[in-house]
């Protein structure tokens, strides 16, 4: 029996999608399995980044023929930050995951979050036994330490493509280009809770990474001075009272 901050919650798995033609359909059938057994009103949201293969095309194909699938489609190809940006901004439900295309995470792993949900603004995973590239392990461990050591957020693995957040902190977030590195501790500086767990980790099912070892460690380290001088700047604030009155009508009072 779910609790009543339970029964409130729904949710939107944006999926953002450059060049995967070769992953779209095999997720789309362990996005399903989820599907069948999420505990919430759950619906999918592809965010075609401006593919130039076959993507658009197989997504068009996914949302006609399965239920509880959408998408947008960007101008042209704006990078993972955007693409973010542009589904939050689409989203209506209470809550917004997010999940890569490249089935390096299972979506039946947002049941491991989801439980986590009514008490957190944020559930992110944390990659357990890494199925990447040593050259991947080790670029990812020297930014997300230079980035705990330079902002002290707490987050093991803030590059997990495996989060939830509750939709009302994630469409207050500052973007800037880089901010999908920074999601967790910018959820923090709005005042809300971030909760880690251990989820799965396999090796890429198809195509390849877009990142090389120079974005993956020049991007990071960068953005992290980025982040500092924007926390320093950030304003954040609750209204403690409120009263609203009737407009004037016509000039009379």
């Amino acid at each position: 029996m779910l609790d009543k901050a339970f029964q409130s919650v729904s949710l939107t798995v944006l999926v953002p999608v450059y060049n995967e033609e070769g992953c779209l359909q095999r997720f789309r059938e362990s996005m399903d399995a989820f599907l069948a057994q999420s505990p919430v009103p759950t619906q999918v949201l592809f965010v075609n980044d401006g593919s130039t293969d076959d993507s658009l095309r197989q997504i068009r194909e996914i949302c006609q023929g399965s239920v509880g699938y959408s998408y947008i489609s960007l101008d042209r190809n704006h990078g993972l930050s955007t693409a973010i940006k542009a589904g939050i901004d689409y989203c209506q439900t209470s809550h917004i995951g997010y999940i890569d295309s490249d089935l390096q995470t299972s979506p039946l792993d947002f049941m491991l979050l989801l439980e986590h949900v009514p008490q957190h603004a944020m559930v992110i995973g944390i990659r357990a036994k890494r199925k990447d590239t040593f050259i991947k392990k080790i670029s990812s461990k020297i930014a997300n330490g230079f980035r705990r050591y330079m902002i002290n957020d707490g987050i093991v693995d803030t590059g997990c493509p495996l989060k939830i957040m509750d939709a009302a902190y994630a469409k207050r977030v500052p973007f800037f280009d880089g901010m999908h590195r920074f999601l967790p501790a910018l959820i923090q500086l709005q005042g809300g809770k971030v909760k880690q767990l251990p989820v799965q980790h396999f090796e890429r099912f198809a195509g390849y990474s877009k990142y090389h070892l120079f974005n993956r460690l020049w991007g990071p380290l960068n953005d992290t001075f980025a982040f500092r001088w924007m926390r320093k700047r950030y304003i954040n604030y609750g209204i403690a009272e409120e009263f609203e009155n009737q407009p004037v009508a016509n000039g009379h009072i």
